[in-house]
């Protein structure tokens, strides 16, 4: 039960859900926030990547609610799916990426721990392995975001399923329509 009374049923409205409909004029801009950093038209980076990013950081802060969301709507979009995800969760240094995403990941979670962990020499690394300026700027903001939501969730003590089908549900919707679809 969430640490506060959100005047719904959790099991129906879980995680994240809950309090979005609790506070529907906060739950606009961050849907938006959410379906511009993760959805929106990238020059580069995939919304499958993009998700990517925000379950690898969920998942470094244990919110189990987006972590589970985020690796299935990560899952659904990437060619490899679901493997591909846990390698990364488990260990991104190992995991089948390519260079410049690897080094985009070191770059959230140095945004995870603290921002000022991000330094000069993780950023130059990133752009020796090809990554731009915007594909920094946007995992450094989708980083900072997810450790706000993750807070948000994990802050109210909200509900998360255990049934992975919950999650890959979802995911279905979020790719079909998106974030602000609710």
């Amino acid at each position: 039960m969430a640490h506060i009374d959100l005047g719904l049923d959790e099991k129906a409205h879980p995680g994240i859900n809950g309090p979005m409909r609790f506070r529907p004029e906060t739950a606009g801009p961050l849907n938006a926030l959410a379906e511009q950093l993760l959805r929106a038209p990238h020059p580069t980076l995939t919304p499958g990547e993009r998700e990517l990013i925000a379950a690898y950081v969920s998942s470094l802060n244990e919110c189990v609610f987006c972590c589970a969301a985020h690796s299935a709507f990560a899952a659904a979009q990437l060619p490899t799916g679901m493997t591909l995800v846990d390698q990364v969760r488990r260990d991104a240094s190992s995991a089948p990426v390519s260079a410049k995403l690897r080094a985009l990941l070191d770059i959230a979670a140095a945004v995870r721990r603290d921002g000022r962990e991000v330094t000069v020499e993780l950023v130059d690394a990133a752009r020796a392995r090809g990554a731009t300026d915007l594909e920094i700027h946007d995992t450094v903001l989708i980083a900072a975001a997810f450790c706000m939501f993750n807070r948000y969730v994990d802050g109210l003590g909200t509900w998360a399923p255990q049934d992975p089908q919950v999650y890959a549900v979802a995911a279905e919707r979020i790719v079909a329509h998106g974030y602000r679809a609710g």
